[in-house]
């Protein structure tokens, strides 16, 4: 692909999905209700102070072994194949590529979610993003997991920002993400990153894309009011730069957006594209 490189981020569950992914396959599997899986993976943070993510990434190994549900890769794969996207999410990559092409820039794709990367390999969307950093488990020599292994929380989540900026997408290679790279050596400049997530354990990397010149997007699903009202309360807390609706059909607000986004950014780099010498 050729052309500028512009990289829209996207976080996974209420963004691209709705609810949690768990409970699209997993927890109806085990039979368990959703509030009393999410109840018990939260009080054992309380009680350990520990990491949400952790927790309920170990919760989800306990209740699958005493349900005896197995938790080979192969298993998480299958099940993420069954997760519901939002409206218009199968055809939107091809889309948004093609109207960046005709734009002169090359649009990569990216996800960075607190669930798990395992269940993200089995959807059909998967082969649109050139990376997937999530939450993902520890196998062993069966190939069936043991331990978590990457836990992407709130915080961490702008992690995977500078690994896109420096092109350093080796979740295990620490040393290229946190060496020096000159502002303008950067692959995908932060002014030419987009940002799309859902609720408050995005908001870190809300603000840091936004601050650092590029642009942060709120989604909600369509026709909850009550997340609605919370997205929007992101814009007026300077955090994004707007909010709409889930919807990636043609023709939506969100789509909207992304276009006129990259509408600015052609142009940008028209406008400061080196002039070619002229000669009296």
């Amino acid at each position: 692909m050729t052309g500028l490189p512009v990289a829209i981020a996207y976080d996974f569950d209420g963004t691209l999905a709705p609810g949690n992914m768990q409970e699209h396959v997993f927890l109806p599997k085990l039979g368990v209700e959703a509030t009393q899986f999410w109840a018990e993976a939260n009080a054992l943070a309380v009680e350990q102070q520990g990491d949400r993510i952790l927790t309920y990434m170990h919760r989800m190994l306990e209740w699958a072994r005493f349900k005896h549900l197995p938790v080979r890769r192969a298993d998480w794969v299958g099940q993420g194949a069954g997760i519901t996207l939002f409206p218009g999410v199968d055809g939107w990559f091809d889309r948004i590529n093609a109207a960046g092409h005709a734009r002169g820039l090359a649009v990569e794709h990216y996800v960075i979610s607190s669930g798990l990367r395992e269940l993200i390999e089995g959807t059909p969307i998967r082969r649109h993003f050139r990376a997937v950093f999530a939450s993902g488990f520890l196998y062993d020599g069966s190939d069936v997991a043991i331990a978590p292994a990457v836990a992407v929380n709130y915080t961490t989540k702008t992690q995977y920002l500078f690994r896109i900026n420096k092109d350093a997408l080796d979740v295990a290679d620490d040393a290229a993400v946190n060496a020096y790279q000159p502002h303008g050596a950067r692959r995908v400049p932060f002014a030419n990153m987009i940002f799309i997530g859902d609720g408050d354990t995005d908001i870190p990397c809300f603000r840091t894309v936004k601050e650092l010149g590029g642009h942060s997007i709120a989604v909600h699903e369509p026709g909850d009011t009550g997340r609605a009202e919370r997205t929007r309360r992101l814009i007026a807390e300077g955090r994004v730069h707007c909010a709409v609706p889930a919807d990636y059909r043609e023709g939506c607000a969100l789509e909207a957006r992304i276009l006129a986004i990259l509408d600015l950014l052609a142009a940008r780099a028209r406008v400061t594209a080196p002039m070619p010498e002229t000669y009296p």
